[in-house]
Formats: C-alpha cells, structure tokens, sequence
C-alpha cells in the first residue's frame, strides 16, 4: 500500500481529493481487524511490549499518544519497528496544529484526536495526513462531516453507550466510527455489533484473561 497519495502538494492543493483517500485509506488500514491498540504514557520499554502483544494477537494499528518528550521517544520507536512488521502507528492527542510535525517527524502515520478542533484537521488535510478527531454529540458529528471527514472517532465510548451508535447511524449512515474510551474484552463485542467499525482497547492488553477473549474476537471477525 502506497502512501504517496497522502504526501504529496497536489492532494495538499485539493481538499475533495486528499479527503477522499483519506477514508479509503481508513477503509483499508481497518478492513482486517475491528480492532485497534492505544498506548497512553507507558514509557518506551513497555510501549514496544504492548504493541508486540497487539500486533502477535492480530490487531495492525497501534496508537501512541503523545503528551510529553518520552511519549515522543516511545512513539518513534513503535512506529520504527512496526514499519519492520508493516504495520501502521499514528500518534494520538494531538490537541495542537503544532503537534502534527511532531508526530509525523516521530513516524506516525495517521492522528488521533480526543475532540474536534477545526484547525487540527485542517492542518492534517494540508498536510495529507489521515487524522481521526473526536466527536460526541451530533453536531460535532456534522461538523466533522462538512469538514469531509467519513472516519471519526467516538470519544468517550463507555459514556456514550451503545445506544449512541444506533442512533447516530440514522442522519450519518456515511460515517464510520472507532470506538474509544472504557472498552476492554468485556464489552467490545456489544459496541461493534451496536455498529461501530472499530473498538480500541488499552489496558486490557495486559491482562492475559482478556487476551484470549480478543483473540477469538478477532478470529471470528477474520473468518467473517
């Protein structure tokens, strides 16, 4: 798979074009798994174990939030060795314009946000980088939409409650949702068959009693 659609000044110089790739490229980096991986302030040493985990279990996108220096330093060094596996990293609250070559310097692929801000997405569709910002209420959801946007991600997804998703499907069932915010094995399941297309799990990749209940999750999707 090619980037080249996301770097280069022509798709940066046409909004309608680089927004389009933008949400075929989603399509695709998440067609395998329904699920997703986000690391939040666990150090390098510990970053490459949980994403060694994610990656071993079945899941390809791993995200890195980035906060502080080390974040930085854990982010470069998942996003290198996951270039290694072919694997995809981005790099996750980015809360700032100015985070963005931060981010994509470090080797992310793609951003996450936990709101939507209008100049961050902007910025990141100048630039040609796939972003993710959150949403949790409907007129952030059109927003995001009128900004060209398909992919978004629903933050804080154990807040909004299942119910959300069916009923926000209804006026935009052209966008796609990543879950975020209180998923684990336990609930999962419940949140994509309410219809979202991707859940991410942190902690829970950690305890060896959810790993293979993510692991079954993830063979039936497979075989689906």
């Amino acid at each position: 798979m090619s980037d080249q659609t996301f770097i280069s000044p022509v798709d940066a110089a046409e909004p309608s074009i680089a927004t389009e790739s933008t949400a075929a490229w989603f399509d695709e980096i998440f067609a395998r798994a329904p699920l997703m991986a986000i690391l939040r302030g666990t150090g390098v040493e510990r970053a490459v174990k949980l994403a060694t985990t994610a990656w071993d279990l079945g899941i390809d996108s791993v995200e890195v939030t980035i906060q502080n220096a080390d974040d930085v330093v854990a982010l470069r060094e998942v996003a290198r060795l996951g270039e290694e596996r072919g694997k995809i990293v981005g790099a996750g609250t980015i809360v700032s314009p100015d985070q963005i070559a931060l981010a994509v310097g470090a080797g992310a692929r793609y951003l996450v946000s936990p709101g939507l801000d209008p100049r961050v997405v902007l910025e990141a569709q100048r630039l040609g980088i796939p972003i993710l910002p959150g949403v949790s209420t409907p007129s952030e959801v059109q927003l995001a939409s009128s900004l060209g946007l398909r992919w978004l991600k629903a933050f804080p997804a154990q807040w909004l409650g299942t119910d959300w998703f069916k009923h926000i499907r209804g006026p935009f069932p052209q966008v796609r949702f990543v879950a975020t915010g209180g998923l684990d094995a336990s609930n999962v399941q419940s949140f994509l068959d309410a219809g979202v297309r991707v859940a991410a799990v942190g902690s829970a990749l950690e305890d060896p009693a959810q790993l293979d209940k993510l692991a079954a999750l993830l063979v039936t999707s497979v075989r689906a």
